[in-house]
C-alpha cells in the first residue's frame, strides 16, 4: 500500500512544485520517476505492477487520442494526414540509416532498424493539448492520424527486420500477418459498433458504461497484440470506432478524462522517469555518441515533416509548431524496437560475448533520447497550445443570434429528464455560453407536499444529469393555474429562443401533442422541439430531415438548419435531406460553407399526401425530424395536420422531433403581405389619380 500512496503523492506534488518555475507537468511525473527510480533514490522498482500500470496509461493516452478526434475533420484532412505520416516515416528512415551506417558504422540491417526507432513517436503531450481544449484542431487531428501511420509502418518494418535476422521470413510470414491484421482491423470497425449500440441502448448506469468502454479498449489492444501489431494500434482504433458513443459533452467523457488524467496517464509517464539511468554518462562516449545523433536526427526530421506539411497545406506556424512538439516525443513504440534489437543474437565475439543487432551503447542512447524528446516535446507543446487557444478564443466569431440564445427544457416527467437534458446540451452552441434553463410548473389547483417533492427531484435530477457533463443548467419552479401558460410566460420573462418539450404520455392519434403542448406552439413564436426519444441519442447513426415546401422563407429557417448541421458533426452523424427542389437549393448552399466536413444527402420529396413513404425510409438507428409549421404561416400546408396519424401509428419505434421554426408574431404569410402592400399600393394611386382629376375638372371651371 505504501508503494500506492507514494506514487499518488508524485501524482499530486510533482506537478504542482515544478509549474511554480513554468515547467510542465508531465517533465514534472518524468523528473519525479527519475528521482525515485531503481537509477535515482530507488524508492520504487519498476516491477510488474509498475510496468502493468505505465502499459495501461499509455494505451489510455492512444484511446483518448482516437475518442477525441474530430471524425469529421478526420475525413476532411485525410490527405494532409497521409502526407505528414509518409513524411515523418521516411525521413527519419532515411537520415537515420545513413547515420547509422556512415556516423556509427553499424551493418546495413542495425542502422536499418535504428532508423525505424526513430521514426516513431509517442503522444506523451497530447494530454497538455486536452488541458487546453485544442483537440478538435487540425493540427492535432493531422498529427494523431500520422502517428497511427508511422507506427503501423515502423512495426511492419520491425517485424521484417526481426524475421530476417532470425532467418523466419517468408511468404507465409507476410500472408499471416497481413490477413490476421485484416481480421483484427473488420473486428474492431464492424463488430465493436454493434456490441457497443446494443449496450449503450440496454444498460444507462454509468458505471457500467465505464467499464465496458474500458473492457472494449483493452480487449482491441489485445487483438492487435495477437494480430502480431503493437497494442496502442487497438487502443486508438477503439478510440475512433466509440467516438461516435461518447459525446464530447457529456458523464462518460468526464469519467474517461478524470480517471485517465488522475491515474492512468500519471503512471505512465512515471514508469517512463524511471527508465532513465543518469549513470550513462559515466559509461563513455559511446552512448553519448548514439544519443547526440539520434537526438540530432529526431529534432531535424521532425521539424522538416512539420515544415514540409505547413508549407504544402498552407497550415500556420503556430500549427507547425504543435504538430512538430506532438511528433517529438519518443517513449513505448521506441523502447520496444529497440529491447526487440537488443534482445536478437546475431553471433558471438572472439571473447565469447553475445554480439546483439543493437548494443548496449544503442539501449542506454535510447534512455537519453526518451528524456530529451519528451522535455523538447513538453515545452514547445505547451507554448503552442497556449497561443493556439489564444488564437481560437481571438478568432472565434460568436454571432449576434448565438450570444442572444436560450434554451428551455420543459420537464415534467422524471423518466424523461436524461433524454431532453442530453438533447438540450447538444442544441448548445460550442462559442457561445447559453444559458440552458430547466423548468417545473406545478398547477395552483394541485400544490401539495408531494407535487412540490417530485418537482424538486426532477429538477435536481436534471440539475445533476448537466453536471456530469461540465454543463449548468439554472433551474426553475413556477406555480402557476394554467401549465401552458406558467411555460409561455417563462419563455417571455427570460426571453428564450428554443423551447424543448417532451412528447407526454400516451400520446395518440387524437391526443397526440396535448392540449399544454398545442396551447404553447400556439403563444409563443420561437423554436419549439418537439422530442420523443427511443433510444438515447449516442446511439443514433443518421439524422433523416424532411421539410416542407418554403421552409426556407420562414423567419427560422437558418437557426434550425444550422442547429442540426451542428447537431449531426457533434454525434459524428451522417445527415439526409427531404424537401422540394428550392427549398434543398437553399439547404445546400447554407451547408457548402456550414457542413463541408459532413457526410450530407439530398433528395427531392414532393407529394406530402405519401409521407408513409418514410415509413420505410427511416430505420432504427434514425433520428427523424420533421420541420413543421404553425397555421397562418408561408410554410403551412393542410397535410401537416395529419401528422398526428402518422408518427403515432407508423414511427412508435423510432426516435423523432417535431420542430417548429421560430415564426413572425404577426402570422401573416409573406405573400399576403405581399399581396396587401401591392393592392395598398393601387388603392393610392387610384386616389391620387381620382384627385387629380377632380383638380383638372376644377381648374377648367374658374378659367371659364
Amino acid at each position: 500500500m505504501i508503494i500506492f500512496s507514494l506514487v499518488l503523492f508524485i501524482i499530486l506534488f510533482a506537478p504542482i512544485l515544478l509549474n511554480k518555475i513554468k515547467v510542465p507537468h508531465i517533465i514534472g511525473l518524468i523528473v519525479a520517476g527519475v528521482i525515485v527510480g531503481p537509477y535515482g533514490l530507488n524508492l520504487l522498482n519498476r516491477d510488474s505492477s509498475i510496468v502493468l500500470f505505465g502499459t495501461v496509461g499509455l494505451l489510455y493516452i492512444m484511446f483518448l487520442a482516437g475518442l477525441e478526434m474530430d471524425i469529421a475533420e478526420f475525413k476532411k484532412n485525410k490527405k494532409t494526414i497521409i502526407f505528414f505520416g509518409l513524411t515523418v516515416f521516411l525521413l527519419p528512415m532515411l537520415l537515420g540509416t545513413v547515420a547509422g551506417y556512415f556516423l556509427l558504422e553499424y551493418s546495413f540491417i542495425s542502422s536499418l532498424l535504428l532508423a525505424s526507432m526513430l521514426s516513431t513517436h509517442t503522444l506523451v503531450s497530447y494530454p497538455i493539448a486536452s488541458k487546453y481544449g485544442i483537440t478538435r484542431n487540425r493540427a492535432v487531428t493531422l498529427t494523431i492520424g500520422g502517428t497511427l501511420i508511422t507506427d503501423v509502418l515502423a512495426l511492419f518494418t520491425l517485424a521484417a527486420i526481426a524475421g530476417m535476422a532470425k532467418g523466419e521470413v517468408s511468404s507465409a510470414f507476410w500472408v499471416r500477418l497481413s490477413v490476421s491484421s485484416v481480421i483484427f482491423v473488420a473486428i474492431v470497425l464492424f463488430i465493436f459498433p454493434l456490441i457497443t449500440r446494443w449496450f449503450f441502448k440496454n444498460y444507462e448506469d454509468s458505471v457500467s458504461q465505464y467499464i465496458f468502454i474500458l473492457a472494449m479498449v483493452f480487449l482491441a489492444s489485445f487483438l492487435a497484440q495477437a494480430a502480431g501489431l503493437e497494442p496502442i494500434i487497438g487502443a486508438f482504433l477503439s478510440g475512433l470506432v466509440l467516438n461516435r458513443f461518447v459525446p464530447h459533452s457529456s458523464p462518460l467523457m468526464n469519467r474517461i478524462n478524470f480517471v485517465g488524467n488522475a491515474i492512468f496517464i500519471p503512471f505512465f509517464l512515471i514508469s517512463i522517469g524511471m527508465l532513465v539511468d543518469i549513470a550513462v554518462f559515466a559509461k563513455g562516449w559511446g552512448p553519448l555518441k548514439v544519443a547526440a545523433v539520434i537526438i540530432c536526427i529526431s529534432i531535424i526530421t521532425r521539424y522538416l515533416a512539420s515544415l514540409f506539411t505547413q508549407k504544402v497545406f498552407g497550415l500556420s506556424k503556430i500549427e507547425r509548431k504543435l504538430i512538430q512538439g506532438l511528433s517529438s516525443s519518443h517513449a513505448a513504440a521506441t523502447l520496444a524496437i529497440i529491447l526487440v534489437g537488443y534482445n536478437i543474437i546475431i553471433g558471438e565475439s572472439d571473447a565469447g560475448e553475445p554480439i546483439r543487432l543493437l548494443n548496449e551503447d544503442v539501449l542506454n542512447g535510447t534512455i537519453l533520447l526518451i528524456l530529451v524528446s519528451c522535455a523538447l516535446s513538453s515545452f514547445v507543446v505547451e507554448k503552442a497550445s497556449k497561443d493556439l487557444a489564444l488564437e481560437e478564443n481571438d478568432g472565434a466569431e460568436i454571432s449576434e443570434a448565438e450570444s442572444d440564445e436560450k434554451i428551455l427544457l420543459s420537464l415534467a416527467y422524471s423518466e424523461l429528464v436524461p433524454d431532453l437534458v442530453d438533447l438540450g446540451i447538444r442544441l448548445r452552441p460550442k462559442k457561445a455560453e447559453v444559458p440552458l434553463y430547466g423548468l417545473h410548473v406545478i398547477d395552483d389547483d394541485n400544490i401539495s407536499d408531494t407535487s412540490k417533492r417530485t418537482g424538486q427531484k426532477i429538477l435536481e435530477k436534471a440539475v445533476s444529469q448537466a453536471a456530469g457533463s461540465g454543463n449548468n443548467i439554472i433551474s426553475i419552479t413556477r406555480y402557476d393555474s394554467s401549465i401552458s401558460n406558467g411555460i409561455v410566460y417563462s419563455i417571455r420573462e427570460h426571453n428564450v429562443t428554443d423551447i424543448v418539450l417532451g412528447l407526454h404520455k400516451g400520446a395518440d392519434a387524437k391526443t397526440f401533442l396535448g392540449e399544454k403542448t398545442e396551447a404553447i406552439i400556439r403563444d409563443t413564436f420561437e423554436t419549439v422541439y418537439i422530442y420523443k426519444p427511443v433510444q438515447p441519442l449516442n446511439t443514433l447513426k443518421r439524422l433523416v430531415v424532411v421539410a416542407p415546401p418554403k421552409a426556407e422563407t420562414e423567419a427560422g429557417f437558418l437557426h434550425w438548419l444550422h442547429k442540426l448541421l451542428a447537431f449531426a458533426k457533434e454525434g459524428g452523424m451522417m445527415i439526409t435531406f427531404y424537401a422540394e427542389t428550392q427549398t434543398l437549393s437553399f439547404i445546400q448552399g447554407v451547408t457548402q460553407h456550414n457542413g463541408e466536413a459532413l457526410s450530407i444527402s439530398f433528395n427531392d420529396f414532393n407529394n406530402w399526401d405519401d409521407f408513409l413513404v418514410f415509413s420505410g425510409e427511416v430505420k432504427t438507428n434514425d433520428l427523424f425530424v420533421i420541420i413543421s409549421s404553425r397555421k397562418g404561416n408561408s410554410s403551412y400546408i393542410p397535410q401537416l395536420s395529419r401528422l398526428p396519424h402518422y408518427l403515432s401509428s407508423y414511427f412508435t419505434t423510432n426516435s423523432f422531433i417535431l420542430l417548429y421554426p421560430k415564426q413572425i408574431e404577426s402570422g401573416i404569410n409573406m405573400e399576403d403581405i405581399e399581396q396587401v402592400d401591392s393592392s395598398l399600393i393601387e388603392t393610392i394611386s387610384d386616389q391620387v389619380e381620382a384627385i387629380g382629376n377632380v383638380g383638372k375638372y376644377l381648374r377648367g371651371i374658374f378659367k371659364k
